[in-house]
């Protein structure tokens, strides 16, 4: 008998390994075929190095129904030359709703620091809905572009109709599609790439719309949220009507501080010697080209398009040298202008005379009428498909907050226009989302602690400092790197380097947040 006992202990001991294998397997047949992915990578293209590796995955059009339509999901990634440092995984996000994020790791790459390069491998992806995931489109043309323009009660019912048209071919188009694509959607889209790249948590770089497609995934999968930069920051609170009026309420103190600044300048610019003669020469020009509209390189400019860039006057010297150019145009007629304005041609095309960087988003104006934007006011030129298809979806769908009343929009357009004239009515003149489907789940509650980076400019346009710290407050945890002076729209990485760069460099080599938050100053940005 005692020679029998370890023989029968042997089988007890297999006996009761059977079941705990069996509840293994059972475990990981609970897990959602669409999470056990793993990535077919390849290289990317012959023109690109072979480092720059894509693949594509396959995530639920609706995750409620997980068995159903499937979409594709475009990641690319550029490995650490480092293994033996290596931490995990990078994510990047550059904006939008609708920019393509497919090849910035090949920026990336030459652009990070290397103690802090050598620890991630760079991924990069297009969100739903863009470029090479499952790009959608509205079929619009482009007079149905940008976001809408001045309020007039005489125009109302136009813009009315415009709302309405947009929101109808949306649907027409791609309406089986759009209602999922959403910033929680996309959120969920992140987790799968985590999970096919096996990794227990990612880290994440983003600018603009990507900071609260970040904050989102935080709240949603905080146990698996790493080290997070948000750089320009979206406040969850505004989103999203409030963020397309935050550019009026914020364009009111940029104006207000391009009058100073331009004073100071008169005998150079020309433009008054106090702050209250420099506004005035502005509106007078704006009166004057709403009467007999100014010609430049043969487009008619108006007074509501002179209102149409409030983006302008955050960068004080590219204001005033586009004023003093367009005040000469009217004066003297084409061809006798005075030439100090540079950028005068990107600014009339819906750009702005101080851009980001390639590494930061690509933030144009808020009226864009082409969908060549990365700030939350229009979608991205690299988007493929319709940007501005991603951009309402996104806007309309995150949300059910829009007003469903036209006359609503008219209420609050002529309020916003005597209260900031510069920009209120455009911020809050009828949208398609007034004409938009129900989205299809709540926003995301900002309810769980969140120890990431929050990042932010003082003057950036499109996501302006009271935007970026609703963002710092709505995350319990975060620290906030503040840096003064600084115009652009993306801080980390931009060119010239920012003072914030080195605070963003700690934190992502060494996953120690600041203590407390921290405020420097970046040098004047003007010639």
């Amino acid at each position: 008998m005692k020679r029998l006992a370890p023989l029968l202990a042997t089988i007890g001991l297999v006996a009761t390994s059977v079941p705990l294998l069996t509840a293994t397997q059972a475990a990981a047949a609970q897990i959602p075929g669409y999470m056990r992915q793993q990535p077919d990578w390849h290289r990317c293209s012959p023109d690109r190095p072979v480092t720059y590796e894509c693949a594509t995955l396959k995530v639920p059009l609706d995750y409620r129904h997980p068995q159903g339509r499937m979409l594709d999901l475009a990641i690319s990634r550029i490995k650490t030359e480092n293994p033996g440092k290596r931490r995990g995984v990078l994510l990047f996000n550059p904006g939008g709703p609708g920019a393509s994020g497919l090849f910035r790791p090949l920026d990336l790459n030459t652009r990070i620091p290397k103690d802090v390069r050598d620890q991630y491998d760079l991924i990069g992806f297009d969100p739903r809905g863009v470029g090479k995931s499952s790009p959608i489109s509205c079929g619009l043309n482009p007079d149905e572009g940008g976001l809408g323009g001045a309020y007039r009660p005489e125009t109302f019912p136009s813009d009315v109709a415009w709302a309405r048209s947009v929101a109808d071919k949306c649907r027409e188009k791609s309406g089986d599609v759009i209602p999922h694509i959403t910033t929680r959607n996309t959120a969920r889209d992140l987790d799968v790439v985590r999970a096919a790249l096996g990794e227990r948590k990612i880290s994440y770089l983003s600018y603009s719309y990507g900071t609260y497609l970040g904050a989102v995934y935080s709240q949603m999968f905080p146990q698996r949220t790493d080290r997070f930069v948000l750089d320009s920051g979206v406040d969850p609170q505004r989103v999203w009507r409030g963020m397309i009026q935050v550019w009026a309420t914020e364009a009111e103190p940029a104006f207000a501080r391009w009058t100073r600044w331009a004073a100071e300048r008169s005998d150079r610019y020309g433009l008054g010697t106090t702050p209250e003669e420099v506004s005035a020469t502005f509106w007078a020009l704006v009166a004057r080209a709403d009467r007999d509209p100014i010609v430049q390189d043969g487009q008619k400019i108006t007074g509501d398009y002179l209102r149409s860039e409030p983006s302008l006057f955050f960068s004080p010297y590219g204001a005033s040298a586009v004023i003093k150019h367009l005040k000469s145009l009217a004066e003297n007629g084409p061809g006798q202008a005075d030439g100090d304005a540079p950028d005068l041609k990107q600014l009339l095309a819906g750009s702005r005379p101080s851009e980001p960087n390639a590494a930061a988003p690509n933030a144009a104006a808020p009226n864009a009428s082409a969908p060549n934007a990365s700030a939350p006011g229009a979608a991205a030129a690299d988007s493929g498909g319709d940007g501005m298809a991603v951009y309402w979806s996104v806007v309309c769908g995150d949300t059910d907050t829009w007003p469903r009343d036209p006359d609503q929009y008219a209420r609050d357009a002529a309020r916003d226009k005597a209260k900031y004239p510069l920009y209120g009515d455009f911020a809050s003149n009828i949208k398609p989302c007034a004409f938009w489907q129900r989205p299809v789940e709540p926003a995301t509650p900002m309810k769980t602690r969140a120890d990431v980076l929050t990042v932010q400019n003082e003057w950036d346009s499109q996501t302006p400092l009271v935007s970026g710290q609703g963002l710092h407050k709505a995350l319990k945890g975060s620290r906030m790197v503040l840096a003064l002076g600084g115009e652009k729209h993306g801080v980390y990485l931009s060119d010239p380097a920012s003072c914030a760069d080195a605070t963003v460099n700690t934190y992502l080599a060494t996953g120690r947040l600041p203590a407390a938050d921290v405020t420097c100053q970046d040098p004047p940005p003007f010639p």
